[in-house]
């Protein structure tokens, strides 16, 4: 007699059940694995609940464990077996811990695993063969471990992966041909690697291989050809340059005295080329008289037009000896540090392109020249000709913030702490929102890290502040267009809501140490505000920070109150972004509260 459909039905949903729960249960039986060897009771895991989907740092799908997430939460020590049982898993994220030894072997049955986070660690030995059996791996980061030894070939066996990051290990030999198809960030700077770079890799950025003994240039070895060219090339230059050290000589020997602006040819070349741009002397327009709050130095067409009441102590003339090199090409022009004779140091901007009409030009110049404040780098002077334009700024010796925080981040770097990058971002927003004080139709225009520059005590000066209605980019779109607003279309016409924009653009940039500009971002493909929204929708806000920031646990509050704000201002409809002044008060609030649990953490200081 066969059983009834109906049992027979209630049998198999039952049977499954089952498994399910078998399945789930040893989830969890790894989870505790884990919490036992390298977390004990700062997991903040409640143990005696049964289903580990409701823990922090756990995500689950169809009663599985498919995402772990624990970065920064203070692990220490060696990873047990048995978090290869975890069999459905997406997603592993332990960087910035105190985890050490080799990955366990286990690992390799995580046959589903897309994303593999371990950097910021002491993880070591050779970089296990079994990570390249997980063919479905796409995002693998082993930065700044103990890794040792060679780079595989067997990288290749990742045909999805499209995020590799190497750098900051002890790895050794040469890099091997790696032919990976969808691969969109790579590093393997700060080893000990040697050899040449392989040719697939030669397009990469210098400092994708920087901190390591590669020969001479990245590309393999020229052919004799190539050698015999370059040699031939060499000689016709060396002639081209005394035949033009000749001509100058004679020059001056006559008496002609020249009117030249040394600077470098290009950045690459600053420590050991010098060129020379000719500034325009020939304009038959006498601008006499200086506009109200200027004053020339020098007389008619060919004089700097001094701001405010400033002791001259160079003129155009020296300006014009002074030696040059380049700060960086932004997007308007390039940006010089000019030292004159008597030893004052200058900053000195060329503008490219200008946009208006040269009664305008000077019209918003000087607007531009009465602009007065803390946070601003003040425009000392301007130069007009026919085909220069200069303006000068004060020298900041301590850089940008794009600097500071994307620079080098080797053995020797200083992290950059919490009060440091909030005192920043409370110094920008002040400079902004007295900029956007001038009226509606004022605004930066050109919001970005590296026109963030620093004092000494790395308070922020911002610089190149309402050039976007007086000049056309210069810059290719992709360098701007990371902090662009979604709805600008002319870059001449930044309104006050997409300098919001930028600016939220920006501290989401000190928040997470990630560059906008960079192609893919952040290792998911997708620029910096829409990758950070996502994380935070998935409420994985603590993946979004800086692994340099995630020591700083008592100020943790504050860290994402700013990141809320940086959301509210990366919006994607302009009348639902927050004012400047609204914003500025915010930071000022959340910044006062920082230095008060300083403070109350550090009773010594004053």
């Amino acid at each position: 007699m066969k059983p009834p459909k109906l049992i027979v039905l209630l049998l198999c949903c039952l049977g499954v059940l089952m498994v399910a729960n078998s399945d789930l249960a040893s989830d969890r039986d790894a989870l505790l694995a884990l919490r036992t060897a390298v977390g004990g009771r700062t997991m903040g895991w409640n143990v005696t609940e049964t289903n580990p989907c409701s823990w922090l740092g756990v995500k689950c799908e169809s009663d599985r464990v498919t995402e772990l997430r624990l970065p920064g939460w203070a692990l220490v020590g060696q990873l047990p077996l048995g978090l290869g049982n975890l069999t459905q898993l997406l997603t592993l994220s332990l960087r910035v811990n105190a985890l050490s030894g080799p990955l366990p072997n286990d690992l390799v049955k995580l046959v589903n695993l897309k994303n593999l986070y371990l950097q910021g660690n002491s993880f070591s030995g050779p970089i296990p063969e079994f990570l390249f059996k997980l063919k479905s791996l796409m995002r693998l980061n082993l930065e700044k471990n103990k890794f040792s030894g060679e780079i595989s070939s067997a990288f290749n066996n990742l045909t999805s992966l499209v995020s590799l990051h190497l750098e900051e290990n002890q790895l050794t030999g040469s890099i091997p041909e790696l032919g990976l198809p969808s691969l969109g960030q790579f590093n393997v700077s700060f080893n000990q690697l040697n050899g040449s770079v392989p040719s697939k890799l030669s397009d990469w950025p210098e400092n994708a291989f920087e901190g390591n003994c590669f020969n001479a240039g990245k590309k393999n070895k020229l052919a004799g050809g190539a050698i015999a060219g370059i040699v031939i090339g060499s000689i016709i230059g060396f002639l081209a340059i005394v035949a033009i050290v000749i001509f100058l000589c004679r020059r001056k020997k006559n008496g002609e005295k020249g009117t030249n602006f040394a600077v470098p040819g290009k950045p690459q070349e600053a420590e050991t080329s010098r060129g020379k741009v000719v500034l325009d002397r020939s304009s038959s327009t006498d601008y006499s008289s200086a506009s109200k709050g200027s004053v020339k130095s020098g007389g008619g067409n060919k004089s700097l037009v001094f701001f405010g009441h400033v002791v001259k102590v160079f003129d155009l003339e020296d300006l014009l000896r002074a030696s040059a090199e380049v700060l960086g090409k932004g997007t308007f022009g390039t940006t010089y540090k000019a030292t004159l004779e008597m030893g004052v140091s200058v900053a000195v901007k060329r503008l490219k392109e200008v946009a208006v009409s040269e009664k305008e030009f000077r019209e918003k110049i000087e607007e531009i020249g009465r602009m007065d404040h803390s946070n601003l780098v003040p425009l000392r002077a301007y130069y007009y000709g026919r085909d220069e334009k200069l303006f000068v700024y004060d020298y900041m010796p301590m850089g940008s913030l794009s600097a500071l925080l994307h620079g080098t981040r080797g053995s020797g770097r200083t992290p950059l702490n919490w009060e440091t990058r909030s005192g920043i971002a409370v110094g920008a927003a002040r400079a902004i929102t007295y900029l956007h004080s001038h009226g509606p139709t004022t605004s930066h225009g050109n919001i970005k890290s590296s026109n963030i520059l620093l004092t000494r005590s790395y308070e922020a000066c911002v610089s190149d502040f309402c050039l976007a209605h007086l000049a056309s980019p210069t810059a290719t779109p992709n360098r701007i267009s990371g902090y662009r607003a979604p709805e600008l279309t002319d870059t001449s016409k930044v309104t006050q809501k997409a300098d919001v924009y930028s600016f939220g653009v920006l501290l989401l940039e000190i928040l997470t140490g990630k560059s906008p500009t960079q192609t893919i971002m952040n290792e998911e493909g997708v620029d910096l505000p829409r990758w950070v929204h996502s994380v935070v929708r998935e409420e994985w806000t603590a993946e979004v920070f800086d692994f340099e920031l995630l020591r700083y646990q008592n100020v943790e509050e504050e860290m994402v109150q700013l990141l809320q704000i940086a959301l509210e201002c990366t919006v994607q409809y302009p009348d639902s972004r927050p004012s400047m002044g609204e914003v500025t008060s915010r930071i000022d609030e959340l910044y006062s509260s920082s230095l008060k649990h300083e403070q109350d953490a550090n009773p010594d200081i004053s």
